[in-house]
C-alpha cells in the first residue's frame, strides 16, 4: 500500500527547480527532484496579480423614444433613468510603478475603474492605452507612491506543449484563484478571437473573470494573459486561451514610451492559407505557410523582393504554418531594424530581407459621424496604408470604411460592420469622408447604399 501512494505521489508531482532554464527539460531521477507543491512559486507571482473592475453608466432608454409620432404627442422626458453597469476581470502588474496590463474587453466602454492588489487595498486607475487588435490594454494606478511587485516576462516562443503552467486571476469575483494544467497546444490561430490569431491553449481551469490574468510557467515568469474559454456552458471546460508573452510585450513597450497606439511592422502585401488543392498546384506536400496574393507598391515587401505567389515558410528561422502565424511574428519584431523571411518561390528557398517600418496613416481623415441617417454612430476613415493593415483590407483598396461603430448607434442597429468599405450613397461616389459627411446631412426619405463587404458589392434601400 505504501508504495503505491509513493507512486501515485510521483505521477501527481511536478519538478521545479527554480533557477533551470526552461530548456532544462527531464524526468527526475530522484525523490529529492520532486517537489509536491506549486506554493513558492505561487507566494512569489501572486502579489503581482490584481481584480480589475470596471463601471459604467447606461440610460435605460425608451425604445418609443425613437418614434417622431410619440415624440410629437408625448414630448421628450426630462429625466432617464440611469443604470450602473459592472463589469469584472483580472490583470498583471507589469511595471513597479503601478502598469497593469489587462483585456480590453474588461474594461471597454468603462468610466470608472478600480484595481484591487491582492491584500485588499483598492486604487483607482486611468486607462493609459487600448489595443483592440490583440484585445490588450494597459491601465495605470492613479496616486501611488510606492513600488509595487511585477512579473517578468517569459519567452513564450520557447514554451512547449506539455510544459505545467498556472492560472491566476479572480473568477466568478469569488477572489484571487490558482489553478494549474498544462499547455495543450500552441500557436492555435482559428480561434477568431482578436485580429492577431495565435494563441497559447491550456486546460488550466479558466472561468468568468479570469479575463486580464496571468499564466505562469514554472520559472514565475509571465508566459501569457488569460483571454477567452471554450465553452458550452459558460464554464471551464478545459479549454481555455492566453496571448503569448512576446505580443503582451510589444503592447506594454508602447505604453510605457507614452504611446496612445501600439507601432507595428507593415508587410505590405496580402497573405492567403494554402488550402489542399494550392499545395498540390504549387507541387508542395504540405499545406502549411502563407501565400502572397498581392504586393503594394514601394512597400516593405516590395522593396525586400517580396512577389505574387510567394511562399512564406519562416520568418527569422521559426516556421510559418500559415498567415495568422506570420502575422502573430511579424507584429512581435521591433521596429527599426529587419527581418530574414524564407520562401519557396518556383521550387526553391530564397532569403528576403524585409525592413520593419510603420505604415504611412497620411490622409486618414478619421470622424464619427452625428448627422441623423442611417450611419449616424459610425466611425468611418480614409483607407491610408496604415488602415488597410489595421483591417486586413487588399493596400490598393481606396475609399471610406467603417472602422468602428457606437454601441446604440442607427448604423450599428441597422447592421453595418467595422470593415465595410462605402462606394456610393444615394447615386453619388464616396470617395473621402468629407463626401459621406456631407450626404448624411441631407434629408433623405429613402437612403440607396451601395457598399462593399468582404470583397462583395451589397445595395442596400433604406426607407421609402
Amino acid at each position: 500500500m505504501t508504495s503505491i501512494r509513493i507512486l501515485a505521489a510521483l505521477f501527481i508531482s511536478v519538478l521545479v527547480v527554480a533557477p533551470a532554464l526552461a530548456q532544462d527539460r527531464r524526468v527526475p531521477s530522484s525523490a529529492a527532484e520532486l517537489r509536491l507543491s506549486y506554493a513558492p512559486i505561487v507566494q512569489r507571482v501572486q502579489p503581482a496579480v490584481v481584480n480589475v473592475y470596471a463601471a459604467k453608466v447606461v440610460q435605460n432608454r425608451n425604445p418609443l423614444l425613437d418614434d417622431p409620432i410619440f415624440r410629437r404627442f408625448f414630448g421628450v422626458p426630462g429625466d432617464q433613468p440611469e443604470q450602473m453597469q459592472r463589469s469584472l476581470g483580472s490583470g498583471v502588474m507589469v511595471d513597479p510603478s503601478g502598469l497593469v496590463v489587462t483585456n480590453v474587453h474588461v474594461i471597454e466602454g468603462a468610466d470608472q475603474v478600480k484595481v484591487s492588489l491582492s491584500d485588499k487595498r483598492e486604487f483607482e486607475a486611468e486607462i493609459v492605452l487600448k489595443d483592440t487588435r490583440s484585445d490588450l490594454a494597459v491601465l495605470r494606478l492613479k496616486d501611488t507612491h510606492e513600488k509595487f511587485p511585477t512579473l517578468d516576462f517569459a519567452n513564450s516562443d520557447e514554451l512547449m506543449v506539455g510544459d505545467v503552467v498556472l492560472a491566476i486571476g479572480n473568477p466568478f469575483g469569488v477572489g484571487q484563484t490558482v489553478t494549474h494544467g498544462i499547455i495543450s497546444a500552441l500557436a492555435r490561430t482559428q480561434v477568431g478571437i482578436t485580429d492577431y490569431q495565435f494563441f497559447i491553449q491550456t486546460d488550466a481551469a479558466i472561468n468568468p473573470g479570469n479575463s486580464g490574468g496571468a499564466l505562469v510557467d514554472m520559472t514565475g515568469k509571465l508566459a501569457g494573459i488569460n483571454t477567452a474559454i471554450f465553452s458550452r456552458s459558460g464554464g471551464s471546460q478545459g479549454i481555455g486561451f492566453a496571448i503569448p508573452a512576446n505580443m503582451v510585450r510589444v503592447v506594454v513597450a508602447s505604453a510605457k514610451s507614452g504611446g496612445k497606439a501600439v507601432k507595428r511592422p507593415w508587410l505590405g502585401a496580402r497573405l492567403q492559407a494554402v488550402t489542399p488543392e494550392i499545395a498540390e498546384t504549387l507541387g508542395i506536400k504540405l499545406p502549411n505557410g502563407a501565400l502572397v496574393a498581392s504586393v503594394a507598391p514601394n512597400s516593405p515587401a516590395a522593396r525586400a523582393g517580396l512577389k505574387l505567389s510567394d511562399l512564406i515558410i519562416a520568418i527569422d528561422g521559426q516556421p510559418v504554418e500559415d498567415p495568422n502565424a506570420f502575422d502573430y511574428r511579424f507584429a512581435t519584431r521591433p521596429i527599426g531594424g529587419t527581418s530574414e523571411v524564407d520562401v519557396q518561390r518556383a521550387g526553391k528557398t530564397v532569403k528576403l530581407t524585409v525592413p520593419l517600418e510603420t505604415a504611412p496613416d497620411t490622409g486618414r481623415s478619421e470622424i464619427v459621424l452625428t448627422s441623423r441617417s442611417p450611419f449616424q454612430g459610425a466611425k468611418v476613415a480614409n483607407i491610408s496604408p496604415a488602415v488597410a493593415d489595421e483591417l486586413h483590407l487588399d493596400a490598393d483598396t481606396e475609399g471610406v470604411v467603417v472602422t468602428d461603430l457606437a454601441d446604440g448607434g442607427t448604423a450599428a442597429d441597422l447592421g453595418f460592420q467595422k470593415g465595410d468599405i462605402i462606394v456610393a450613397v444615394n447615386n453619388q461616389k464616396i470617395a473621402k469622408t468629407a463626401d459621406l459627411e456631407k450626404a448624411t446631412r441631407e434629408s433623405n426619405r429613402v437612403w440607396r447604399i451601395t457598399l462593399v463587404r468582404g470583397g462583395q458589392q451589397i445595395n442596400v434601400t433604406l426607407g421609402g
